[in-house]
């Protein structure tokens, strides 16, 4: 998780990915993730970058949650 910058409230990473459609293609795979698990993260879209932020918003911090959607995210990302 090195490449995660950790706040005292969010874990956030931004991605890079080689073309728009593979953005859309690398949300919508954490989408389907999140939506399984019952957690979402926050995503921003801005063409090739995707930044995603792992944060429980009712506990106004970093959980267990947290850190196994930034991993699942990495493994989704293939990173």
């Amino acid at each position: 998780m090195a490449e995660w910058t950790r706040s005292a409230t969010s874990l956030t990473r931004i991605f890079t990915l080689s073309s728009f459609p593979e953005a859309i293609a690398f949300v919508t795979r954490l989408g389907f993730y999140a939506e399984s698990v019952n957690h979402h993260p926050d995503i921003l879209i801005s063409y090739t970058r995707v930044t995603v932020t792992w944060s429980t918003h009712d506990t106004g911090g970093i959980t267990a949650k947290d850190e196994a959607g930034a991993k699942a995210t990495d493994d989704l990302a293939g990173s």
